[in-house]
């Protein structure tokens, strides 16, 4: 039997627009190109996996106190910031959006993102909310220890723009989005969204729900 994948550290940002007037909020997806090997033609959020200069990456805003606590209950400091920092980097080369904010004068420590310094910005990390945790099952072509991010639209800036990994590039309602071709993560995440938003939980600690294979069973529970 042929040795499975280990997880790679992988982040996605769910960006929610909230419009005025009661409608409902919606949500960006984008269409995975059919060539992939992992979900291919399937609508996502935008993210991918994390690089090793992500954690030297200078932020404009640091991570909520909160966040960083939900994150660190698997992860070291280090590996959390790369985790945020990813997410929106990843969310910019997919999109063309940026979740940013100005950068601090003088500039914060660390290696700033060349398309976001080239505008006097750079990764708004304060803008992010950590709601879910999924690793992808053993025996799959490509497996990750994904974190999913979610921020509000307000804090990004850009025009949304698909192509390369992302197609038809869409705001799309929650429930709408459901009758879209998707993988069954991105299905769960956003039923859990939907909750999320209905009522959203107060402030201070609370479990991060996680999804996982424990002895070939699927297991969804939290940390």
């Amino acid at each position: 039997m042929p040795r499975s994948l280990r997880p790679r550290d992988a982040a996605t940002l769910i960006l929610v627009r909230r419009p005025e007037g009661g409608e409902a909020a919606r949500v960006l997806l984008g269409q995975r190109h059919g060539g992939h090997a992992f979900m291919p033609n399937r609508y996502v959020f935008p993210g991918g996996r994390v690089d090793s200069g992500d954690h030297r990456v200078a932020a404009a805003t640091p991570l909520r106190g909160d966040v960083r606590e939900r994150l660190e209950r698997a992860a070291t400091p280090a590996r959390a910031y790369a985790l945020a920092v990813a997410a929106i980097r990843e969310t910019f080369e997919e999109t063309g959006l940026m979740v940013a904010a100005p950068a601090a004068d003088p500039p914060a420590p660390g290696v700033p993102l060349p398309a976001f310094a080239e505008r006097g910005l750079a990764p708004a990390l304060g803008a992010l909310d950590y709601l879910y945790r999924a690793v992808t099952p053993p025996g799959r072509p490509r497996r990750f220890n994904a974190r999913f991010f979610l921020a509000g639209a307000e804090h990004a800036r850009g025009e949304a723009k698909g192509g390369g990994e992302l197609l038809d590039l869409r705001w799309v309602e929650i429930d709408a989005a459901l009758g879209l071709p998707l993988p069954s993560v991105t299905r769960s995440v956003l039923k859990l969204l939907a909750a999320h938003i209905a009522d959203p939980p107060p402030p201070g600690p609370r479990p991060v729900p996680r999804f996982r294979s424990v002895h070939g069973r699927y297991v969804f529970d939290s940390e």
